[in-house]
């Protein structure tokens, strides 16, 4: 039993640390504030009737992008740049994005998405797992030598 739990848990880190989870999250988190809001009781609410719709429709929309990138983390730039202009146009149409909550929640999820690098393997590492040594034909403290300038526009440094 142990080992399963133990086995379950490497498989879920493995999955959440090969994708921007932390950036779907927050857009999933943002994007049901957003959603919800309009959903509330009439004391609450700041604009009322067909003015909830974009509210719906942009929490609605958010979800569907922080998903995205849970299971398509290819599309995390795009994702990426549309929850945050979402989350902004959001502080607008949307009872202040959600009271802000739901705006500042986007911003941080897109930024998130945006941002992610999914992990690559070092390339310096051998059959041990250990970096391998450097050459011992150069000394360490010798400074590397100077590389051309590769400018296409012939700009000088």
């Amino acid at each position: 039993m142990l080992l399963s739990r133990r086995q379950g848990r490497q498989r879920w880190r493995r999955w959440r640390r090969s994708r921007p989870f932390w950036g779907g999250l927050f857009a999933v988190l943002a994007g049901a504030w957003i959603c919800v809001l309009p959903l509330a009781p009439l004391k609450i609410m700041l604009q009322q009737g067909v003015a909830g719709i974009p509210s719906v429709l942009m929490g609605i929309v958010m979800v569907l992008l922080g998903l995205t990138v849970w299971f398509s983390p290819q599309q995390r730039a795009l994702a990426g740049v549309l929850t945050t202009l979402i989350a902004t146009a959001a502080l607008v149409l949307s009872n202040l994005g959600g009271f802000l909550i739901g705006t500042l929640f986007g911003i941080v999820g897109g930024g998130l998405m945006f941002a992610w690098q999914p992990h690559t393997a070092r390339h310096g590492t051998g059959s041990t797992g250990s970096p391998t040594a450097p050459s011992t034909s150069a000394p360490e403290s010798a400074p590397p030598p100077p590389t051309p300038n590769r400018d296409p526009q012939g700009a000088q440094p």
